[in-house]
């Protein structure tokens, strides 16, 4: 199998609504900041929010009150928790949707040739990846639908499985694509800041000055890097259906 017959015997399947929906489901985690920054502004607590301080799922509690000697009130968590869930979703149709052969072509420039061990092993990368994003995503999810204050472990679980899947399918997926496309680095870098955050944050049990910048640290990147991936995705699917139409006209 080569990169040159992914562009020829498998260019139907890299342009199918399958491959595109996939691209752009990784492009929804945006709207997550368009959410908090809504849910941040309905804030009724005593003191007003503040990210350097306040935790993401204080946003999503959902009843008004002390909960771990924080004083919460988050009218619009709804809102919240709703975002959660549709970030955790897109994530896990982009796992689902995207086919591992365009992960493994989809930041190489024109035609290169890929074959025996050489693409085994960008393939099995590219499985890891997407099993990694669809573990974060569900982990997303659960976050969302089990808000910090029902007292539920599944709350943390769904966090440590959004930070931990979501920074690995990045690290890996940087990997893949660092010879091929600058986005690579900045893909890998955001993979090791939620990690590097993710190893702080257990050591001191998040007892910072500000607990609310080391989690943000912690998530922000996974979802600005799996933006990127998308973009780099997209961008793909679209230049092979460029291709696709253009050797039909032949």
């Amino acid at each position: 199998m080569t990169v040159a017959a992914a562009h020829g015997d498998h260019l139907p399947e890299l342009g199918t609504i399958r491959s595109n929906i996939g691209g752009w489901a990784q492009l929804s985690v945006v709207q997550y900041f368009v959410a908090e920054s809504a849910v941040i502004e309905g804030w009724r607590g005593p003191e007003p929010y503040d990210r350097r301080t306040g935790f993401i799922s204080d946003l999503g509690a959902l009843k008004c009150g002390i909960y771990e000697h924080r004083d919460v009130c988050s009218p619009l968590h709804l809102l919240m928790n709703a975002s959660f869930v549709v970030q955790g979703l897109g994530m896990l149709f982009g796992a689902l949707l995207l086919s591992s052969t365009l992960l493994c072509i989809a930041a190489r420039p024109g035609v290169r040739i890929l074959q025996g061990a050489t693409y085994r092993k960008a393939r099995q990368t590219a499985v890891a990846v997407r099993v990694l994003a669809g573990i974060s995503g569900l982990g997303t999810v659960v976050v969302g639908f089990v808000p910090e204050d029902l007292g539920s472990p599944f709350h943390l679980v769904g966090a440590l499985m959004f930070f931990i899947g979501g920074a690995s399918a990045l690290l890996l997926l940087g990997l893949l694509w660092l010879p091929h496309t600058p986005v690579s680095w900045f893909i890998v870098a955001c993979g090791t800041l939620t990690l590097g955050a993710l190893v702080v944050g257990g050591l001191t049990r998040m007892d910072v000055p500000e607990p609310g910048t080391l989690e943000r640290l912690m998530a922000y990147p996974v979802t600005i890097g799996f933006s990127a991936a998308g973009l780099v995705v997209a961008q793909r699917v679209r230049q092979v259906r460029r291709t696709a139409a253009r050797l039909a006209k032949r």
